[in-house]
């Protein structure tokens, strides 16, 4: 059974330069990319993933019930 390749839109090939001439596909759980053009290839390997900032939408329960308002005040002249 062969790999079902996708083209990656907007991707150049860092050997020969063509534009929109790279496929990706998946081999024995391993990510590749290829150039169709001049024929490159090689492994893509993802950077892992910096840890997501914290907001509002993705605190904990506890992280929630530790935050304390802050109210301020303007003085009246």
């Amino acid at each position: 059974m062969t790999a079902k390749k996708r083209f990656i839109a907007g991707a150049v090939c860092p050997k020969c330069g063509a534009m929109d001439r790279i496929v990706m596909y998946k081999k024995d759980d391993k990510d590749y990319r290829e150039c169709v053009a001049c024929g490159f290839n090689d492994e893509m390997r993802f950077k892992p993933q910096a840890r997501e900032l914290d907001t509002r939408v993705n605190v904990t329960e506890q992280e929630k019930q530790d935050t304390q308002v802050v109210k301020i005040l303007i003085p009246k002249n």
